[in-house]
């Protein structure tokens, strides 16, 4: 370990916390972000299991497995199509 000086140069210290809580904050909203998409999926699942699935059986049906699809896509169409009305709000809100 270094002994002090008072010629020693501290400034780095400080931005070397900044870029360590900028990488953990950038490290946190990932994470967020796989949270959000796992629960999605969840809601994917739940909402179109009851819906399309009458009874559960070793194999899906044609009829089950085309409700199943035609739910997931609209899910996907509605979360996109939300999400980008949300992105062009805040674009308009920028300029």
């Amino acid at each position: 370990m270094a002994e002090y000086s008072p010629d020693m140069d501290f400034s780095s210290i400080g931005s070397s916390k900044d870029v360590a809580n900028a990488e953990l904050q950038s490290m946190l909203a990932a994470e967020q972000q796989k949270a959000q998409f796992t629960a999605q999926v969840h809601n994917f699942l739940e909402v179109c299991w009851d819906k399309c699935v009458e009874k559960p059986s070793t194999k899906l049906d044609s009829r089950t497995e085309t409700c199943l699809n035609n739910c997931v896509d609209r899910f996907i169409d509605t979360t996109l199509s939300i999400t980008n009305r949300f992105a062009q709000i805040v674009q308009k809100g920028t300029h």
